[in-house]
């Protein structure tokens, strides 16, 4: 199991740093769908006992990125394309209105956060950046809509899709078409124009829809 080994034993919050990590893995794609989650195992990694690896395996099958199995126990969640095409569905409900809502309230310094983050995906050779510079880009423009419940919404939404579109990026065009879109996005935010960004994040989404629809059928 693809897992940093961590000493909690001593570690109030043993169950939040197992859950951390144990995300952490999946949605990077350390931990393949379908990969069991033995808690002897991560217990022992971890130095600490079953309890908080029960824990935190239950939350991420709250948040659907574990499922339980006959015979096999806690195993990562894997996603169809009819799944994968509702949570982009519904993050394209979403983001638009979140988008919309925070272009107003844009200050200059979110707004050159968000460019150092454009940028910063744009010029890194490193696959394995891009998903995180990716999510730090749009969460820097969608952290001025001040609807938080509307954020830990997306979050979990990325959480679903991430490894998936961090493998589409790698193994398509969609990294050249996202920083020509982020920039676009970008550029309507700084000009203040809420209509266009949430437009252009509309066609955003959609389109990675398309291309991650193309990439898992042909898996």
């Amino acid at each position: 199991m693809k897992l940093k080994s961590v000493d909690i034993s001593r570690t109030a919050s043993a169950a939040t740093i197992v859950f951390e990590a144990l995300r952490k893995a999946i949605i990077e794609g350390e931990l393949q769908d379908g990969e069991p989650l033995r808690q002897d195992e991560i217990a022992r990694m971890f130095n600490t006992s079953r309890i908080p690896v029960r824990e935190a395996i239950s939350r991420l099958e709250e948040q659907g990125l574990v499922k339980s199995q006959r015979y096999k126990g806690a195993v990562v969640a894997g996603l169809s394309l009819e799944e994968a095409s509702e949570v982009f569905d519904f993050r394209a409900l979403v983001e638009c209105e979140v988008i919309r809502r925070a272009v107003p309230q844009m200050s200059p310094t979110l707004l050159a956060e968000a460019r150092a983050y454009c940028e910063d995906f744009a010029a890194s050779p490193n696959p394995m950046d891009w998903g995180d510079l990716n999510r730090k880009f749009h969460g820097a423009l969608y952290s001025a809509c001040a609807l938080p419940y509307h954020i830990s919404v997306v979050d979990n939404a990325m959480d679903r899709i991430d490894r998936y579109l961090r493998a589409q990026l790698v193994l398509s065009d969609g990294m050249e078409r996202a920083n020509i879109e982020h920039l676009a996005i970008l550029e309507a935010c700084e000009k203040g124009d809420a209509e266009r960004a949430a437009a252009l994040t509309l066609a955003h989404i959609e389109g990675a829809k398309a291309s991650l629809a193309e990439h898992m059928k042909s898996r």
